[in-house]
């Protein structure tokens, strides 16, 4: 087990990564740095991209780890964390809201502006994580405060107010009037009253809407979870200062095709920075 963890902080040390804790409004956020290879936080300077992860997910699955690989071989940092209540950040998946994941990104954000090697921040968010970083830029910018140089969604997932309109979320059934306490998808990952409630009213794209600066969004054409239909709203919601690019043959959770996944979205980032 000693040798595992040895091992484990090695690799992370060799990759120019290292894991921080992030104080958020549950508890602590497990927070994954990525430099790129060479790069002296102490005499240099660089963009850093924050990537928020989709529902049930995590910052260590698929496609996080390989979009922060890119961006460093780019020459871009990356933070990929944890929201509450998901991988090792602290809280329960059954008191997560959307609300409450704004308030991680808030937090995290807060933090890298903190950076003093942090010339310029992006943000990217995949699915679920796709509608808080938008949501997110929105609020920002309706707030008057610093909004992100740039910003790619990758399938992001506005289905989620529907699905709850719907009493519908994957395989759980509930009332969308009255739900209860919680749903169990699968079994086992629970969506709580105040999440399955909270989407229902969420404006989304109204929100969105108020951030003007470059969008990329990014689609793949089998993607079976989230249809394609969030995107193009997305789409019509930036007008022009977006683009949409479809990835052929492309899943949602990124295993087909990833590589083109990546190579598009760096190639953003680097437009962008």
């Amino acid at each position: 087990m000693l040798i595992s963890l040895i091992l484990l902080l090695a690799t992370l040390f060799l990759l120019g990564a290292k894991t921080v804790q992030v104080p958020g409004p549950q508890g602590s956020l497990s927070c994954v740095i990525r430099l790129p290879e060479g790069f002296n936080p102490d005499t240099e300077r660089c963009p850093m991209v924050i990537l928020m992860h989709g529902i049930f997910s995590s910052k260590d699955l698929n496609p996080m780890p390989a979009l922060a690989k890119g961006l460093a071989e780019a020459g871009i940092a990356s933070v990929r964390f944890d929201f509450d209540g998901h991988g090792k950040s602290e809280g329960r998946m059954q008191d997560m809201t959307i609300e409450r994941e704004i308030a991680d990104a808030m937090a995290v954000l807060d933090y890298v502006k903190g950076l003093s090697y942090v010339s310029e921040i992006g943000f990217l968010g995949h699915s679920q994580g796709g509608v808080v970083a938008s949501m997110t830029a929105g609020r920002l910018a309706k707030e008057g405060k610093d909004v992100p140089k740039g910003m790619a969604l990758i399938a992001p997932g506005s289905v989620i107010k529907e699905a709850c309109q719907g009493g519908k979320f994957f395989n759980a059934r509930f009332d969308p009037k009255d739900p209860p306490e919680f749903v169990r998808c699968w079994g086992f990952m629970k969506l709580g009253r105040e999440y399955l409630l909270g989407t229902q009213d969420l404006d989304i794209y109204g929100t969105a809407s108020a951030y003007e600066g470059k969008v990329c969004i990014l689609h793949g054409t089998r993607d079976g979870i989230v249809p394609i239909w969030c995107s193009e709203r997305f789409k019509e919601t930036y007008g022009e200062r977006a683009e949409f690019i479809l990835i052929e043959g492309g899943n949602h959770m990124i295993t087909r095709h990833r590589k083109e996944f990546v190579q598009r979205t760096v190639s953003f980032f680097n437009s962008v920075f």
